[in-house]
């Protein structure tokens, strides 16, 4: 070979180790471009599984302070302490801070944003039955609370789907994860190939060895540090998942306990309940019993002195007999007082001017409290209408005018005034929204307490002594004013007064008048006797019917008495009667019941019902019909039976007629 043969092959030699070496380092190069590729795909993966990792682990918690918040809800409902609804408020906040990292985690997948927006949905309308259920309870409404809580956690329980959706997000994030470990795995592997590659290549290109060598050393820590971190992950996943399911298990045994609770709790207030039902029974028929034997024992021991003294001078008898009969009548006024608490007594109503009524009773009211009460009266222009039963209207403003005397110790200014209003919904008491007739009793005496306010309208409670007051008044008023649509209220100041007053509903109902005919009053028991006239009676008490022909016979009239509807309609269809006095309340057929079968056979007829109780079904049927209530007396007999023969058909009155008693 020759030195230029040498040469040439020195050069081409290094040409060709020009060229490897090129190659080389291109190869190098572009190994160490894909080494690094990979590794950034690896990072993404990891990143991508850390990702999944953290929105699985976020999921859980939300459950668990969703969870938590239901629990603290439902004890707030039952024990209302301030401190488990801020326990509540809490963890639903912390919840809700929750469920916003979750929305900006899941961000980037188009997917997992709709999954998040139904969860936040779910959550919104969870969280508006929390706080029906905190409102409940705030506004001491709390049984209406704890329904509601039961209600949202059986049948209306969004918490499900809310722990489903947070499930299906749990789910995507896993399937993800699954994906995304393979994609890892393959690049780890494809690593560790290439570092081996460049391991191979660093022997056979010099220089480039000791950088290829320390690139593998490179990617075999990150390989392990991958494969250490993923280890790590997975043990934090695992002591998450038994970490939820005990305070899952926790919180179930609480809900548990809650529901126990709850159903003890609702026995408990049953038992509560009907203790207090008893209790309020037994000083009602006790106060019934006390008021009715001290009465009892004024009728007995007058009639019992006047046996005595019979043979002895007529006044002492007269005396004694007087004093049962006052006896007597202050029972039966008691009897229609407790009628008129239980709203079990009929009205008889019609449209009324409160400016005539008040004006009629001025004389009334100046007897009955004397000359040392002054008696002012407001009467407003234009009062509006009311229907309203006229004499339990009277009885209520007299009451309230006795009882205002008695505060002001026989001495002051009474006040009556009349006021037309509009009133809202609740706004006194339960009324209804509407326009109203107030009358304020207003006086100066010397006013209420709070404890004695409180208890104005319960029946038998009273402050005055002994014998001067049932404590029948108030409640009286309060049954009258309920029954006929309104309301009653009373305002006092302890010192200064009291104002009573009664809400009436403004009424539409053209006049009428069912008052007493007043030809008749003022007439004496003959005067108004129609005598020989023939009075049919039906009575199925044989004690109350002989008394009843007793007194008939004495008044002058022919009175045939039966005790039964049927009796009365065979008699009627052999006889002929003036009138015809009938009991509301019989055995088979009642006393209207009867007067209907008796105008369709015979036509219009004469009719007085006698009767000590009517129930509401019939009061509506008697308002049209004279009605003389039990216990009466022979003059009080005497006039109603004359006001109905005069207020009877103009016909012959031997044709048929009817009046009847219950």
């Amino acid at each position: 070979m020759t030195p230029g043969e040498e040469q040439t092959f020195d050069w081409r030699r290094g040409s060709l180790a020009a060229a490897a070496a090129l190659i080389a380092t291109l190869v190098l190069l572009g190994m160490v471009v894909l080494v690094a590729l990979t590794n950034a795909t690896r990072d993404r993966a990891l990143a991508a599984e850390r990702h999944a990792y953290d929105v699985t682990l976020l999921t859980r918690t939300i459950d668990a302070s969703v969870a938590r918040a239901e629990a603290a809800v439902g004890r707030y409902a039952l024990d209302e302490k301030q401190e488990t609804g801020s326990r509540y408020y809490s963890h639903w906040r912390l919840a809700e801070q929750q469920i916003a990292q979750l929305e900006r985690s899941l961000s980037g997948d188009a997917a997992q944003r709709e999954r998040a927006a139904r969860l936040r949905a779910l959550f919104q309308q969870r969280g508006q039955q929390f706080s029906t259920v905190a409102t409940y309870v705030r506004s001491r409404q709390k049984n209406y609370g704890f329904q509601y809580w039961y209600y949202i956690s059986t049948e209306a329980d969004i918490g499900k789907e809310l722990r489903a959706k947070l499930a299906e997000i749990a789910t995507a994030e896993r399937q993800a994860l699954s994906a995304k470990m393979r994609t890892t795995q393959v690049f780890a592997a494809r690593a560790e190939q290439l570092t081996d590659y460049l391991s191979w290549l660093g022997l056979i290109v010099g220089l480039f060895a000791i950088f290829m060598g320390y690139v593998a050393v490179q990617a075999l820590r990150l390989n392990a540090a991958s494969r250490k971190q993923a280890e790590t992950e997975s043990e934090r996943a695992e002591a998450l998942e038994m970490a939820v399911r005990e305070r899952t298990q926790e919180l179930w045994e609480a809900n548990q306990a809650l529901r126990s609770e709850a159903v003890e709790r609702q026995a408990a207030e049953a038992q509560l309940r009907q203790v207090q039902k008893m209790e309020a029974v037994g000083q009602l028929t006790g106060g019934i019993a006390h008021d009715f034997n001290n009465m009892l024992a004024v009728v007995v021991g007058g009639i019992d002195l006047a046996l005595r003294r019979l043979n002895g001078p007529r006044r002492e008898v007269m005396t004694h007999l007087t004093n049962a009969m006052e006896g007597a009548t202050r029972a039966a006024a008691l009897t229609r007082r407790l009628l008129s608490f239980a709203r079990s007594e009929p009205l008889l109503p019609e449209r009324l001017e409160s400016g005539e009524l008040l004006t009629g009773m001025t004389e009334l009211l100046d007897r009955t409290l004397g000359e040392r009460i002054t008696i002012k009266t407001e009467l407003a222009k234009g009062a509006w209408p009311v229907f309203v039963d006229p004499h339990q209207l009277e009885n209520a403003i007299l009451n309230l005018a006795v009882n205002a005397r008695d505060a002001m110790d026989g001495t002051g200014t009474l006040l009556i005034r009349t006021r037309n209003l509009k009133v809202s919904a609740n706004e006194v008491g339960d009324i209804r929204a509407g326009e109203y007739l107030v009358i304020d009793v207003i006086d100066t005496g010397c006013g209420m307490t709070a404890e004695v306010l409180d208890r104005a309208f319960e029946p038998f409670f009273t402050t005055k002594d002994v014998g001067k007051g049932t404590g029948l008044g108030l409640s009286q008023i309060f049954g009258f004013a309920h029954q006929s649509g309104g309301e009653a209220a009373i305002e006092s100041t302890l010192g200064k007064g009291t104002t009573v007053s009664i809400y009436l509903p403004r009424t539409e109902v053209a006049g009428r008048s069912v008052r007493a005919n007043p030809e008749l009053q003022g007439k004496s028991e003959e005067e108004l006797a129609v005598k020989g006239a023939r009075i049919l009676l039906v009575e199925d008490d044989p004690r109350v019917r002989t008394a009843t022909v007793g007194a008939l016979e004495d008044l002058g009239y022919e009175p045939v008495a039966c005790s039964s509807g049927a009796e009365a309609l065979a008699l009627f269809a052999s006889m002929e009667f003036d009138l015809v006095i009938s009991d509301v309340i019989m055995p088979e057929m009642t006393g209207p019941e009867m007067v209907r079968e008796l105008k369709a056979r015979h036509g219009e007829v004469a009719v007085l019902f006698v009767t000590g109780y009517v129930g509401e079904g019939d009061s509506d049927e008697l308002a049209e019909t004279a009605l003389l209530r039990k216990p009466f007396t022979v003059a009080t007999l005497a006039a109603s039976v004359s006001a109905a023969l005069s207020a009877g058909p103009s016909e012959s009155r031997r044709s048929g007629g009817a009046a009847a008693t219950g």
